[in-house]
């Protein structure tokens, strides 16, 4: 008698069928999992990628700076480790205390950096970076044109004391020409000049026995302004050797730049920068009275009394001197802020006179020099120059001629 079997027949073409597909989606989604977690792991975010960056950059300026001089003979100091790699040093190994630094010749990177001498040193300093503006109307910037390119005549120009034209040609300063002058080292047209002589154009000029092409001023002059930093000073020989604004401006080809009035190494603010020696002369020189206003940030407060002694004049040991305005704009705390303007620009003649009152200047900000204000958009270390129509209202204003 057959036997009966009361489970359904397999169809087993169809059992293999099925089975495969459920395996093919297992192994799909197995794949799309494992291709997930290495992207994730493979492709970091943008944050993750900066950091990176940030940190290489950092390792690499630790590995310049503290980079030590190999001894001569070798890259293991006399009486070294002995044997394979990996040891540790004889006992006889010069402590690494006694290495002597590697001095690096530091190397300007690119055009934005100079090399200069802070205290002895030799340091790479960034140059200043130029603000961004936004550019004016198609109108103002043909305008803007027009005026680079105009040029005057200089046969039709005055003629020039000669250590003037000397220094505006670039040679060096206006003292160091009179200076060279009176040695006998100029020559014009064959005869040795004296202190006092003119020229036109067309002389001949000869400095230590070469010819000099004489630079007139036959266009307009270029005008900067700089945000000058605390730890800059406004000089290009200084007997310490620190670091000078003048490192820092943008280099110019014919001339060079001459610095509007001066800051101290710890006072910041505005710093006019000009290649014509008269608009220089008209905004430092005492008799022309031209206008500086300064914020400053004192330790304490002054009476009304002290404040109207300011403006009557007090006694330094170098004259009077006197504010032409003075406002108390507030504070907190034990700093007080004031806002003072002044006709001249004696050497730290601001803090002298708070000090005269017994306090202290934690904060010295120069904002506006003549007609010149420091623009509100003008970062620390950031520069900007005067557009062409700027430069000549400036030059209306001091009543110089182009």
């Amino acid at each position: 008698m057959a036997r009966s079997n009361s489970r359904q027949p397999r169809n087993t073409q169809q059992f293999h069928r099925d089975t495969s597909a459920q395996n093919r989606t297992a192994a799909g989604q197995a794949r799309r999992k494992a291709t997930t977690q290495a992207q994730q792991w493979s492709s970091p975010s943008s944050r993750q990628r900066d950091d990176l960056r940030q940190d290489q950059i950092m390792e690499g300026r630790r590995r310049l700076r503290n980079t030590d001089e190999t001894e001569p003979g070798g890259a293991n100091p006399p009486g070294g480790a002995r044997g394979g790699k990996g040891k540790r040093p004889h006992e006889d190994t010069v402590p690494t205390e006694q290495k002597a630094p590697r001095q690096a010749n530091p190397r300007p990177r690119g055009a934005q950096s100079v090399v200069a001498k802070d205290r002895g040193e030799t340091v790479v300093v960034a140059r200043a970076r130029k603000m961004r503006e936004r550019p004016g109307s198609q109108k103002e910037r043909d305008r803007a044109d027009s005026l680079r390119e105009r040029r005057v005549d200089p046969k039709n120009l005055d003629d020039m004391r000669l250590q003037k034209i000397l220094a505006l040609t670039g040679l060096g300063s206006r003292r160091d020409m009179e200076e060279a002058i009176q040695a006998g080292r100029v020559e014009v047209n064959g005869k040795i000049a004296a202190l006092g002589d003119k020229v036109v154009h067309g002389d001949r000029v000869r400095f230590d026995g070469k010819n000099v092409t004489l630079k007139w001023p036959d266009r307009l002059p270029r005008v900067i302004l700089y945000h000058k930093q605390e730890g800059e000073i406004v000089s290009r020989d200084d007997p310490e050797g620190r670091v000078s604004v003048f490192a820092r401006l943008p280099k110019v080809s014919s001339s060079r730049w001459i610095a509007i009035g001066r800051l101290d190494f710890n006072t910041s603010g505005l710093l006019i920068f000009t290649t014509s020696g008269e608009l220089a002369n008209v905004m430092m020189h005492p008799r022309f009275e031209v206008e500086r206003e300064y914020a400053v940030r004192v330790l304490g407060e002054l009476t009304d009394e002290q404040m109207k002694q300011l403006t009557k004049g007090i006694e330094l040991d170098d004259g009077t001197a006197q504010f032409n305005y003075i406002a108390d704009q507030g504070g907190e705390g034990s700093n007080h802020w004031y806002r003072v303007i002044l006709r001249e620009g004696r050497n730290r003649e601001v803090r002298r006179m708070f000090e005269h009152f017994g306090l202290t200047v934690s904060r010295l900000m120069r904002v506006r020099f003549g007609p010149v204000s420091l623009p509100g958009r003008l970062k620390r270390g950031h520069w900007t120059e005067l557009e062409p129509q700027d430069v000549q209202k400036l030059l209306r204003w001091a009543k110089v001629e182009i």
